[in-house]
């Protein structure tokens, strides 16, 4: 027996695969319990239908999907198969769903599995139940195919069994044991078993289990409909289970599976129907199960109807049985991953499906076994990714039911969240109202995407409108104002940066053990630097700046952030506490303040006669900060810019912030200054060269791949993930590089597949279009050796592939001289 003492809550398709993996890994003294019997337990696993679509935007969810496709296929059970790859088609029966098509083919191409796009014959030959009449054309997947969920739970109990994994059937959990802030037990109605780690892999429970440590997990159950006909003539004499490929017909919200002489059908356009994780019946009191809530006939009339119409044949047999299924849902459709913030050993493997499932059992065990995953960039799957607001029951409840309500939908890049809005708004809010702001949301925050106020800047400006997807959620007005921010000044709100302030005697070495840069430094210091997992991958990139001696502002990227922080503070988590731990606090400063960046060569002529600070370009340099009054409003001016122009990130807090955008307004206005918007300021960081962390690098990238080894100190003392990145810093096998589009029309918007001839090679990371350099930017990940300007490469956009060139970059000031003027 080796490792700690492990139990794993739930023995579904997430459970099974978990104790399978982590034993694989060693760590072997591991129990599972569950309240039902085994292998089919009675939650969304034992009744899930088993189709296994790979196809994702995300990167990591078709990563994940992949990986459990891998082993599933590896997997029987007395010869039985656990996967049955029959393939994936989806079709569209309107020219929007068929571009989408497209686009998804180019998601699926650009994460590296083999998909083709079929026309209607095509689909038809693939699936000869579809009406031909009724299909434009098709996207088939040939890897997917159908996950055997209670086969593959069994199949995985028997392997973790093997080595020495102990499984408790109908054993309920009542309680989670915990002693200074770590947990002990776990309390079961057949008694009590010590553990140094409890994972909750509870599914549909999840949000119950989670309240015994009182962790807040936004998890939602929902009903969906699954119904079987009774035997289909056309399919009589079937004595496979499955031959034809799973099929979605996303227009109506369906997809079908075969199951010999019958034909499932899931259904997801009718109403949601949630559930509280509190109100599903116990095992002992369930009909058959107690995630199967009963069928409505009524919701899947609208289901039916269409079923007939896009597979003809079905009008020869009826709805033989249904049921309303319980999965789980989330806010912002991506699992729930990690360890407690609150509770040591705590650790939560929530809101997965089947098609994902193998891949986070093997993610959550590397995580536990070696303190990081090193296979899958969990930076979207992180459990405590959300601010607070995104916690409440009312935010999770509708954004949950929203998820479900879209699952099919064509969702653009940009579009809008739904209710609850707005949630945070800064204190300039009411002023950009006023200006006709375009709002989207960022963190929470409304942010301004560009001002109607703004429209008469377009007299005398030719600003290109771009193809129809991209000009969605745009405006011409976008590049006007990119303009005139590099003509004249302009402010923009930057209120949604998440603010930390890290302060004490030990704050200096505390961030000094954490960082790539040296920022022990003089008071009025900023440095640009990272955050490194042990891996030596980038987990964020940060600004520190030193405002006191033992007063330090962060510039982080979101709640990842300060949870990496907080984790390494001593007594917290599972991660070492680096050095001044013991004498340091670190808090969230973000909700009390708001930061306004004004910028553009007239920036100074703004600022300087509102104070008696000296802010000339001696006064207060490049990457220097310091305090200030800008009229009556107490500021900490950062000379910092992430639009490549003169000027100050102008912090201040919450309650002087409309006062602050007031004075800077009225300074502006007589010099020709604007305010504007995100839209504006994206195309000038791109045009600058700037990295967006989440976007253009995550987890799985280092920072010489991505062009950010500048930000390293390798001659410091040691920080975490030092020793790993100096194994790789002479392995750069790819880069993230500058493309340019000449073509104005053909903007692209990330997720793109890149292609050097007909093979593809990479993917996009970030793009706009560039209004001051006259470009479209693409920044995309490629092998080294193409990442060499001059290279040509295609892009493939929806059905189009648009020619683009690496370039040299920043494309606009290389030689920084706005910046430091």
């Amino acid at each position: 027996m080796a490792g700690p003492r492990v139990v794993i809550i739930g023995a579904g398709v997430v459970g099974a695969a978990l104790a399978d993996e982590i034993s694989a890994r060693g760590w072997t003294e591991v129990t599972v319990v569950d309240q039902g019997p085994l292998p089919a337990t009675g939650g969304s696993s034992s009744h899930a239908p088993g189709l296994v679509f790979q196809t994702n935007p995300s990167k990591t969810m078709t990563e994940l999907a992949r990986y459990t496709v891998e082993k599933f296929c590896s997997l029987d059970v007395d010869g039985e198969p656990c996967f049955l790859q029959v393939g994936g088609l989806e079709v569209a029966t309107t020219p929007e769903r068929l571009a989408e098509l497209h686009r998804r083919h180019g998601w699926i191409t650009a994460w590296g599995i083999e998909a083709r796009l079929l026309d209607p014959d095509e689909c038809v030959a693939r699936h000869p139940l579809v009406d031909r009449d009724r299909v434009l054309g098709g996207l088939l997947v040939p890897t997917d195919g159908l996950a055997k969920a209670v086969l593959a739970v069994e199949a995985q109990i028997r392997r973790a069994a093997g080595r020495g994994v102990r499984f408790l059937a109908h054993h309920e959990v009542l309680d989670v044991r915990q002693s200074d802030g770590a947990v002990t037990a776990v309390v079961t109605d057949r008694g009590e078993l010590p553990a140094d780690v409890v994972v909750c892999c509870a599914g549909i429970w999840g949000p119950r289990i989670a309240r015994m440590v009182g962790m807040n997990l936004p998890l939602t159950p929902l009903a969906h409909q699954l119904a079987w006909t009774g035997p289909v003539p056309a399919l009589a004499g079937q004595t496979e289970e499955a031959v034809r490929p799973i099929l979605r017909h996303q227009d109506a919200d369906l997809y079908y599976r075969d199951r010999f002489d019958r034909i499932g059908i899931g259904f997801y356009g009718h109403r949601p129907m949630p559930i509280s994780a509190d109100d599903i019946r116990p095992v002992d009191e369930a009909g058959p199960m107690p995630s199967v809530l009963k069928f409505t006939e009524d919701d899947f009339e609208d289901a039916w109807t269409e079923t007939q119409s896009l597979l003809p044949a079905t009008r020869e047999a009826k709805v033989e049985e249904g049921i309303n299924g319980l999965f789980s849902f989330t806010t912002d459709g991506y699992p729930l991953l990690g360890e407690s913030p609150d509770v040591k050993g705590f650790w939560v493997a929530e809101a997965v499906w089947v098609t994902h499932s193998a891949g986070v059992g093997r993610a959550v065990a590397e995580w536990l076994v070696d303190g990081h995953c090193s296979s899958f960039d969990l930076h979207e799957c992180d459990v405590n990714r959300f601010e607070p607001h995104q916690l409440a029951p009312e935010y999770v409840l509708a954004r949950d039911c929203q998820n479900f309500a879209e699952v099919y939908d064509i969702l653009h890049p940009l579009q809008p969240s739904g209710k609850p809005r707005p949630i945070r708004t800064s204190p300039f809010h009411a002023r950009q109202q006023e200006h006709g702001a375009f709002f989207l949301e960022a963190n929470g925050w409304e942010r301004p995407q560009w001002y109607e106020a703004n429209a008469p800047l377009l007299d005398g400006r030719e600003i290109p409108t771009p193809n129809d997807w991209a000009a969605r959620y745009w405006s011409p007005i976008v590049g006007a104002e990119a303009q005139v921010t590099r003509e004249t000044v302009a402010m923009y709100d930057m209120t949604a940066l998440k603010r930390l302030e890290v302060t004490g005697p030990g704050a200096a070495d505390f961030l000094e053990g954490l960082v790539t840069g040296k920022v022990a430094k003089s008071v009025g210091s900023v440095t640009y630097t990272l955050l490194l997992d042990h891996d030596g991958g980038i987990r964020s990139d940060i600004t520190v700046a030193r405002l006191g001696r033992d007063l330090f502002q962060v510039g982080a990227n979101g709640n990842l952030d300060l949870d990496w922080f907080t984790r390494h503070l001593p007594g917290w988590g599972h991660l070492p506490a680096v050095a001044g731990g013991g004498r340091v606090q670190v808090r969230d400063i973000t909700p009390g303040t708001c930061c306004i960046g004004l910028w553009g060569p007239l920036a100074r002529e703004v600022l300087q006669p509102l104070t008696d600070e000296d802010f000339s370009g001696d006064g207060l340099k490049y990457f220097r900060a310091k305090r200030a009054y800008i009229g009556s409003v107490p500021v900490t001016a950062m000379r910092l810019s992430y639009v490549g122009e003169l000027g100050w990130e102008l912090y201040t807090t919450a309650d002087q912030g409309r006062k602050l955008w007031d004075t800077l307004w009225a300074a502006a206005q007589p010099l020709g200054g604007i305010i504007a918007g995100r839209g504006a300021f994206n195309s000038l960081r791109l045009e600058k060269g700037y990295r967006s962390f989440g976007t253009d690098m995550t987890f799985e990238h280092d920072p010489y791949e991505a062009g950010v080894g500048f930000a390293v100190r390798l001659d410091k003392g040691d920080f975490v993930g030092k020793a790993a990145l100096e194994r790789r810093a002479a392995d750069v096998r790819r880069r993230l590089t500058c493309l340019t589009v000449d073509d104005p029309r053909a903007v692209v918007m990330g997720k793109e597949p890149v292609y050097d001839g007909d093979r593809a090679v990479g993917y996009v990371t970030s793009a706009a279009y560039g209004y001051t350099v006259g470009k479209g930017i693409a920044y995309a990940w490629l092998p080294a050796e193409l990442a060499v300007p001059g290279t040509a490469v295609r892009i493939g956009y929806f059905d189009q592939r648009v020619a683009a060139v690496v370039a040299e970059e920043p494309l606009f000031d290389p030689a920084m001289s706005r910046l430091r003027g």
